[in-house]
């Protein structure tokens, strides 16, 4: 396997470790949450971040992918002095917009609160809000790590959020819970939240410190003439915008969500299931399926910088391998988690939650996760096949393809969850639909960009026959433990190895996962 390859396997390897553990530790996070704050307290819960995930977008998903873009085609070409400024130009407009969005969500978190439909989550706006500055700040040292090739940084940034949430927003939950219900319960969740990403950025920027220690030689000596700051933030702006705006479509058709689902529902349901509902749908489901998307996410970030820099160096070959690699892997990864999620739906969702819902909770749960793990492999092409057009500088491409396929699921949504027969199972379905349009379009404009032929046996036959040889053995012993599935962590923790196990032999034997994909610590061993 060729060097660079190797850094595409290794970067998603480090990044999708890392992002793993982090939803893992997320969902152990929300088991904890959720029983302190109740249905009603993650109904609101999510009906605030969605919102602060659409102005973080805003404010800082293009950036960091055009920083990571721009810094790896600089250094294809030996610019170190160039990749450095893009950095300190990015840092300085990305505080701005951080500084911006964070007054915005103070100045108008009463209006948002009650365009939820629920004003008591007034103050969860106002402690959340702190982290769009905070994040955006990040957003930049992050970029400029990805577009050197550095994933550890991001990696570790990311497993102090999350154990910071865990150590702080949950004790903040219990504190403020006691002070007044519910809602202060949340609004101390999100405090938490925001002094968690502080520690994060503190920790960022300490890497990034010790690191331009170690390049400052290298500056000095170099001899490439300094670009100006006005056509670096020019170039900046013209990547980021398509990219900030297809970025945004999906936090805004949760947005939309977030505000449609639960009025829908209330046509015909008591406020209080409506919100319940939403709840189980926003806060569990959803959360589970972003478990095995954190890969996918991995995927896109490697991807970036990956071909960018095989483009700026004219290695039409190399992008060739990197967006084939890209796409199996999207794939191989993606299919075995959305059949095994979706077979084990009810049992995972029982183990993790059954001591604060229902049992027709966890049942509607189990019902709405079966058909919404069905998108995490749909997703996963989206985010691979974007990673891939914006890497050739086709960056409104992906843009255009997520917006066809959200306007789908708002119709959707729209037509089916105000059906008393169809309800929030509308929900899954629409997003289910949104991406196979979006992954479906996207493939095309790879094949043709980066000039590769889709291998359909390569893409679907040796991952879909891997995939059911795996589930076998997972529906076989689902119906002899029964019941007990649902009630022992030991028995879906050996469901689950017995899974993985299985799934990887079959892979290596179909073709579908290569020796080459592997670990080095794997292929040593």
């Amino acid at each position: 396997m060729k060097d660079k390859q190797r850094s595409l396997v290794g970067g998603i390897s480090i990044l999708g470790i890392a992002g793993l553990i982090c939803k893992v530790v997320g969902v152990l996070y929300l088991i904890p949450l959720a029983n302190l704050i109740g249905a009603q307290g993650l109904g609101v819960y999510n009906q605030i971040f969605p919102s602060y995930n659409l102005m973080l977008t805003i404010s800082s998903a293009g950036i960091p992918v055009a920083i990571s873009r721009m810094v790896a085609a600089r250094l294809a070409l030996g610019q170190t002095r160039n990749s450095a400024r893009v950095f300190r130009v990015a840092l300085i407009m990305l505080s701005a917009l951080g500084l911006v969005s964070m007054l915005g969500m103070l100045l108008f978190s009463g209006q948002l609160a009650h365009a939820t439909g629920t004003p008591e989550s007034v103050h969860g706006f106002v402690m959340i809000a702190p982290s769009l500055l905070l994040v955006c700040v990040m957003s930049a040292f992050r970029g400029y790590m990805q577009g050197r090739r550095r994933m550890w940084p991001t990696a570790i940034s990311q497993l102090i959020e999350q154990v910071g949430k865990v150590g702080l927003a949950l004790p903040l939950a219990y504190v403020f819970m006691r002070r007044g219900g519910y809602s202060l319960g949340v609004a101390g969740a999100l405090l938490g939240t925001s002094l968690a990403e502080a520690a994060a950025l503190l920790y960022m920027a300490l890497d990034f410190f010790w690191m331009r220690n170690r390049l400052e030689n290298t500056l000095q000596t170099e001899l490439t003439p300094m670009e100006a700051r006005r056509p670096i933030a020019r170039e900046l702006i013209l990547t980021a915008v398509p990219i900030t705006i297809g970025a945004c479509i999906v936090p805004l058709a949760g947005a939309v969500d977030s505000f449609m689902l639960v009025r829908l529902m209330k046509d015909y349901l008591p406020a209080d299931t409506a919100l319940s509902h939403y709840g189980i749908y926003a806060g569990l489901v959803i959360s589970l399926i972003n478990v095995p998307t954190a890969l996918a996410m991995a995927m896109s970030s490697n991807l970036v910088p990956a071909i960018s820099a095989r483009r700026a160096a004219g290695d039409r070959q190399g992008i060739r391998r990197d967006t084939s690699a890209g796409l199996r892997l999207a794939v191989v990864i993606g299919l075995p988690s959305s059949i095994g999620m979706s077979l084990l739906a009810e049992p995972i969702l029982t183990l993790l939650f059954h001591s604060k819902y229902t049992v027709e909770e966890l049942r509607l749960g189990g019902q709405l996760l079966s058909i919404s793990a069905l998108t995490i492999v749909v997703f996963t092409l989206v985010q691979a096949t974007s990673g891939i057009l914006q890497g050739l500088y086709k960056q409104r491409i992906p843009m255009y393809t997520l917006f066809l396929g959200v306007l789908v699921k708002i119709a959707i949504n729209y037509t089916a969850v105000q059906q008393p027969g169809t309800g929030i199972f509308g929900a899954p379905f629409a997003s289910l639909t949104c991406y196979i349009i979006s992954a479906g379009l996207n493939l095309y404009y790879v094949a043709k960009y980066a000039d590769v032929r889709l291998e359909w046996k390569e893409l679907l036959l040796r991952p879909g026959l891997s995939t059911l040889l795996m589930a076998v053995p997972v529906v076989t012993m689902s119906r002899l433990l029964g019941r007990r599935l649902y009630t022992s962590w030991l028995w879906m923790g050996l469901v689950i190895l017995l899974a993985v196990a299985v799934y990887a032999a079959a892979a290596l034997w179909t073709g579908a996962l290569k020796r080459s994909d592997l670990p080095a610590f794997i292929k040593k061993g």
